[in-house]
This record gives C-alpha cells, sequence and structure tokens, in this order.
C-alpha cells in the first residue's frame, strides 16, 4: 500500500518562550530539555526529515529551538489494525456486532465499509483486520501538543504560581519556572496558531533589558539568532556566549592565569545575555589570607573569577563578566570592587580568628558534633580513625605516632568558621592551621590528604601518613555506615561508599601497599563495639563490594594501549585476592601469556580440572602419594609438577608473574598425556582419590597469578 507524500515546502520552525529571569543554575539544562522535548515530538509525528538540524537557545530570559526542514504535513501512512477474532466480530447472521462497531468507533472509522475489513488466520486463531491509510501529522496540531507536553516536562526545581490575563479579560492560573511574557512560533515566516502557558503566540520578542529594551519583530525562523545578535544586544545560544566569555575573560587575563570552573562558566552564561568582561582588583593586604578562601569567596559570593600568575599564585586581580557592555566602565568597576572587599574582609577575620585556638585544643569539642545517630559523635569517629590508622602504619612498618596524631586532628577544622562559611574548605583549613599550630609536615598535609581521592581520576595523597589516614577513615565510614543498614542500593549511595571503595582500591594498588584487604576489613570492624553494626558489617560482603569497585577500575585500565578484557578481570578477581595492589601487574602478565600458543589448551586444561573438582563431593587427599601412581601418563605429571614447582613459588614470591605463566609452558605436554591415557574417576576409590590430588595440586599451581580456565 502506497503513501502519498505531503504537498507544502518544509520550513524551519522557531519556537520561543520569553520568561523573567530564569534560574541560573539549572538554564543549561532547561535549555536542552526544552529543544529535546520538541524535536522529539516532531520527530515521532514524522514532521521532520533524515536532514532536520536541532539548535537550542537559552539566555536568562528565554528558552528557544530552531528546527531545520520542519514538514507543514506530513505524509500519510498505512494502518493495519487487528480488531477482534471474527467469532465475535460477526453474529451468526454475519453481521456486525456491537464490539466490531464500538471497536471501530473508538479508532475513529465508525463509517468504514465493512466488507473491506481484511480476514487473516485460520480456525479459532481467524482474526478481523482494519487497514487504511491514515492521515499524517498537521505541524500545528503536533506543536501545540509538543510546547505543553515539553512545557509540563521540564526539569524544574520549584514552579512559580501566578495569574494570566486572556483577551477576554478572565484571569486563569499558571505555574512555571518563571512568569511568562510572549511565545513565538514561527515556520518560516507564518505564525502558527498555537499558545502555551495562557499566551497566544506571536512573532514578537524582546531584546536585551537595559541595552536593546523593546518589543521587536522576528520575521522568519530562520532570522532568529541574527536578528537577535544584531538588533537585541543578545547572544542567545548558550554554547556560543559561554565560549564568548571564555574568550573574553583569557584576553583580559593577560599573562597571568584566570580560575574558571565549568561551573562557575555555565552560571555566569547563564546570568548575561551580551557579555562584558572587566578587570577589577582588591587590597594586596587580603593576600596574607590562605588563597584558597579568598578564591571560593569571589567565585560563590560573587561570581568572579580570580587570577593567578604562572606558578599558580594569587593576584590581586579579578574578572568580572558584566551584562552591560560600555566604554566607560568605571563605575561598574569600581561597584564591584566595592562589592567585594567586605567579603575578602570576613575571610579575613575568619582566618585571623580560627588562628587564636589550636586544632589540638578543638578535639574534645568534636563530642557536641553528632556523626550518626547510630554511631556516635565526631570524637567516637575519630577514636575509631585513629586506632584504625595505628594499626595500618603497624602493617606498612610506618610512623604510628604521625598517623595517630594526624587522625585525632584531622576532623577539627570542620569547628572552625572559615569552613563553617565555606564547607568545601575542610581539610584544606585543617593542613593551614596545623602548620599554623606547629604540627609536624606530614600531620598537617595529611588533613587534606585524608580526603583524598575526592572523586574519579583525583590525585593521591603524597605523603605515607596522609595515605596511611585516607584508608583509615574511608575503612571507618564503609564499616559504620554498612553496619546501621545503609549499604548502597541501585543508584541510592547519600554516604557516599562506592566513591569511598574506589578510594581504597585505588589507594592500595597504585600505592602498592602490600596490605591484606581482609585483614583491613577485621580491623575496621573491631573498632565498632559487638553489637549489630559487626553484625551487619560481615567482612565477605564489605570485600565484594570494594572487589566490585576494583573490577570497574580495570576496566578502565590497559596493556599496549587495549583495555583489559571482563575475562582477564574476572580470572584475576575470581580467586579474591586478600591484597590487590599487584592486579595491574598479574593482568599484564596474563595479557602476555595468553599469546602463547600453549595458552588456549592449557586454559582448557585447567578449565576442565576445575569442572572434575566441583563435581567431586567426597574429600580430597592433601597430597598425591606417589606409590599409588600406576599409569605413565600419571607418573611424568607429578614428576613434572615437582620439578617446576619450587620455580613457580619463588616466581610467584618475587611477583614475577610473566615467568611464573610462561613456566607452566613445561606442564603443557604432560596435561595432554594424563588425560588421553588416565581415568581420573577410577573405580577403585583410592586411585581415584589419589590422582584427584594430583589434579588439585595442579591446578594451584596453575592458578597462582589468576584462574586460567575463565579464559577457555
Amino acid at each position: 500500500m502506497s503513501t502519498s507524500t505531503p504537498n507544502t515546502q518544509s520550513a524551519n520552525l522557531l519556537i520561543e518562550v520569553f520568561t523573567e529571569e530564569l534560574p541560573p543554575k539549572s538554564l543549561r539544562r532547561l535549555g536542552d530539555a526544552f529543544s529535546e522535548g520538541i524535536f522529539s515530538h516532531l520527530k515521532a509525528a514524522n514532521l521532520t526529515t533524515d536532514g532536520s538540524v536541532v539548535t537550542s537557545f537559552a539566555t536568562p530570559r528565554r528558552l528557544a529551538v530552531e528546527i531545520s526542514n520542519v514538514l507543514e504535513r506530513a505524509a500519510d501512512y498505512p494502518v493495519r489494525e487487528k480488531l477482534l477474532p471474527t467469532s465475535i466480530a460477526f453474529d451468526a447472521e454475519g453481521k456486525a456486532t456491537p464490539p466490531l462497531l464500538k471497536k471501530l468507533a473508538t479508532l475513529g472509522y465508525a463509517d468504514t465499509d465493512l466488507s473491506t475489513l481484511e480476514k487473516s488466520g485460520e480456525g479459532k486463531n481467524e482474526a478481523l483486520y482494519l487497514n487504511v491509510i491514515a492521515k499524517g501529522a498537521q505541524l500545528e496540531n503536533t506543536a501545540q501538543a509538543a510546547l505543553e507536553q515539553t512545557l509540563n516536562k521540564l526539569p524544574i526545581a520549584k514552579m512559580m504560581h501566578y495569574q494570566v490575563q486572556q483577551s477576554g479579560g478572565e484571569l486563569i492560573d499558571v505555574q512555571f519556572a518563571r512568569p511568562a511574557h510572549r511565545i513565538i512560533a514561527l515556520h518560516g515566516n507564518k505564525v502558527l496558531n498555537i499558545n502555551g502557558l495562557g499566551i497566544a503566540a506571536s512573532n514578537q520578542t524582546e531584546g536585551h533589558r537595559f541595552l536593546a529594551p523593546g518589543v521587536f519583530t522576528i520575521t522568519s525562523a530562520d532570522s532568529y539568532e541574527n536578528a537577535l545578535e544584531t538588533k537585541a544586544k543578545v547572544i542567545p545560544s548558550f554554547t556560543k556566549r559561554r565560549a564568548h566569555i571564555e574568550s573574553a575573560l583569557l584576553k583580559a587575563a593577560g599573562d597571568d592565569l584566570v580560575l574558571m570552573p565549568d561551573s562557575l562558566l555555565d552560571e555566569v552564561t547563564a546570568l548575561v545575555e551580551w557579555p562584558a568582561v572587566y578587570a577589577c582588583q582588591f587590597d594586596p593586604e587580603f593576600l596574607e589570607v590562605p588563597q584558597e578562601c579568598l578564591i571560593l569567596t569571589m567565585q560563590t559570593n560573587q561570581k568572579y573569577f580570580a587570577l593567578t600568575d604562572k606558578q599558580g599564585k594569587l593576584r590581586n586581580r579579578f574578572l568580572i563578566v558584566s551584562n552591560i557592555e560600555t566604554t566607560t566602565p568605571n563605575a561598574i568597576i569600581s561597584g564591584n570592587e566595592r562589592v567585594v572587599r567586605p567579603r575578602l574582609s570576613d575571610a579575613r577575620f575568619f582566618f585571623q580568628q580560627d588562628q587564636k585556638r589550636s586544632l589540638a585544643k578543638r578535639v574534645a569539642d568534636l563530642a557536641k558534633v553528632v556523626y550518626h545517630n547510630q554511631l556516635g559523635n565526631q570524637l567516637d569517629r575519630t577514636e575509631r580513625v585513629r586506632a584504625i590508622a595505628r594499626g595500618i602504619a603497624q602493617k606498612l612498618k610506618a610512623d604510628e605516632k604521625l598517623a595517630d596524631r594526624a587522625a585525632e586532628i584531622a576532623k577539627t577544622d570542620l569547628l572552625t568558621d572559615m569552613v563553617g562559611e565555606f564547607p568545601e574548605l575542610q581539610g584544606i583549613m585543617g593542613t593551614y592551621y596545623a602548620n599554623h599550630d606547629g604540627e609536624n609536615s606530614e600531620v598537617a598535609a595529611a588533613c587534606s590528604e585524608h580526603y583524598m581521592p575526592r572523586f574519579a581520576g583525583d590525585a593521591l595523597p603524597k605523603t605515607s601518613t596522609g595515605t596511611i589516614l585516607a584508608i583509615a577513615d574511608k575503612l571507618e565510614t564503609l564499616v559504620g555506615i554498612w553496619g546501621v543498614g545503609l549499604a548502597p542500593t541501585g543508584d541510592k549511595d547519600p554516604y557516599a561508599l562506592r566513591r569511598h571503595a574506589l578510594g581504597i582500591c585505588r589507594l592500595l594498588l597504585e600505592k602498592n601497599l602490600a596490605l591484606n584487604l581482609v585483614e583491613l576489613i577485621e580491623l575496621a570492624r573491631a573498632q565498632f563495639p559487638q553489637n549489630e553494626v559487626q553484625a551487619n558489617a560481615k567482612t565477605a560482603d564489605i570485600y565484594e563490594f570494594i572487589i566490585d569497585r576494583m573490577r570497574a577500575y580495570l576496566r578502565d585500565q590497559s596493556f599496549a594501549g587495549k583495555p583489559f578484557t571482563s575475562a582477564e578481570i574476572d580470572a584475576v578477581l575470581s580467586q579474591s585476592p586478600a591484597q590487590i595492589h599487584d592486579l595491574v601487574e598479574r593482568l599484564t602478565a596474563l595479557r602476555e601469556f595468553n599469546a602463547l600458543p600453549q595458552a588456549a589448551q592449557l586454559a582448557a586444561a585447567n578449565k576442565r580440572i576445575s569442572n572434575i573438582l566441583k563435581k567431586t563431593t567426597t574429600p580430597i587427599p592433601a597430597a598425591c602419594a606417589s606409590k599409588l601412581l600406576q599409569i605413565p601418563a600419571e607418573v611424568t605429571l607429578q614428576n613434572a609438577l615437582e620439578k617446576a614447582t619450587p620455580a613457580l613459588v619463588a616466581a610467584y614470591e618475587n611477583r614475577q608473574f610473566v615467568e611464573l605463566l610462561k613456566a607452566l609452558v613445561t606442564l603443557s605436554e604432560p596435561i595432554d598425556q594424563f588425560f588421553a591415557d588416565v581415568m581420573v574417576m577410577d573405580p577403585n576409590p583410592e586411585l581415584r582419590d589419589n590422582r584427584l590430588a594430583l589434579l588439585q595440586q595442579l591446578h594451584q599451581k596453575m592458578n597462582l597469578v589468576a584462574d586460567l580456565g575463565k579464559l577457555a
């Protein structure tokens, strides 16, 4: 059945919603959601073409989308709809039954000639089908539905409720992120008869609030962006406006470096429609305050961009992004300099006041800060972390006193005024204050390093004490929170236990720490009372949780530019390694082994041995008795294994994993011959158990690095 094609040409479609200032932190998301929502509706209705391009626009006062090559009417299309079984559709006289007539009416085809309905199938399976050519969607109707549904589904955290007066004078209730004033809906140069938020669409919008106030007309959809930029002092594209700001900041910075985190760039881009960058200054005396405090003050409170020299030292210059372009910006510059001074003064006051009381004297006050209602206060937690840190230091033969001291004062900066004002500075201020108090340099560094890594790809602690405390702090959190029944479920992980587990993996592996992971978990568990925390926080569960994070970490690693495969990772981790610091070395060795000609045969043999041992229900002797070996092939295998064992064990102890796996090649032929000549499950139980003992010994030696059977 053929379809008809629309007899109208395609044109660009523009839809804009003009509002009061939208929430800046969510503007980019709103713009993307608006354009994606409109486009998806049009695409579903076949009103777009393969060549249609979506351009998203978002400014503080507008959300808009332009879609190229949009049809006024979609092509008609065939519809084949199953109606009812023929036994139900017709009565005994062959007339249509009420259920059939109702079904046709529901589908909108009540006047259909019943003789055109198709019967298909045989016997009880025979059914009645409707075959029609459905009319293609009309743009105006689809655009109306698309606008309504898209506006209703935008990711708006909090709606505003207001009223809009209609042409007849009546008021209707409306809710949106901010009050809307105008809507544009243009297909080419034709205004679509649609409405939204109580407003009828037109071809008019408004320009920059100060530089181009007033209403002006958009003559066609494809002239929208250019018209706003040339006539209205508005850069409507969020992406272009952001790039313009970034370029202007770099130019204004000159030889200095400009600090422009993505979140700040996005927020500033969402605050201006016609950005202009100006350079300002603050009193150099404020540079005596830690620069992290000044930078955060400028970024968080004022949305300013701090400048540093090439060495990263803060300058007393900063850049602002204004929504007003002028050749005489003196008033703007002086106003911003005046505003920032009290903010910097507050930071200096906090810093000076905090230094009057040492971190050590604040330790007792941690008892006043609740950590978790089932896990006590921050002082209780500190004592647990201290014990774990001492235990780790002992295992590593590191300085226990430094680890203990660092754990004792690491959280005390949470009680300072500066961290109270800027929680993002926790740890950083601890290091500054610890240095001021004359603490050991490693202890001071550990105050900030114990939070590392804070996120994927973050740096690791540089000091031994910081590394020890980072592991101890994460272990305590993991065991404690798990123990009170708050283990991660699905997407819910409010205490970031996955991040803590990954941090432990990275610290052990990248720092090459030969620590037993099971023993570390037990050490952390031992610091909690013998109650439900220990009962819930089972070592095996937490171990598996950490290993799962390790699995994800290893998937991002590679050897010779090629990522490790799931089979390779599974082969290593299925051995439940207690020490995880050498996993990448094991994987690398496994990759090299897998390239050997004998690798496939050894992997298959290993898998066969694993299956035999798994099916064995009786106890297997600890050792193979030579006197019970009767067939030459089993004697040869035992001799080959005994000969290879010293080299295998020595290679394993020296972490020479490549050499170990290559040494297994000497066992390839004896293993093949063994399975060709020997019946393992001999009717004689003594012979059978002895052969199982031989295979078990072989299996253990073959799997020192990884379960080779996983590669088969």
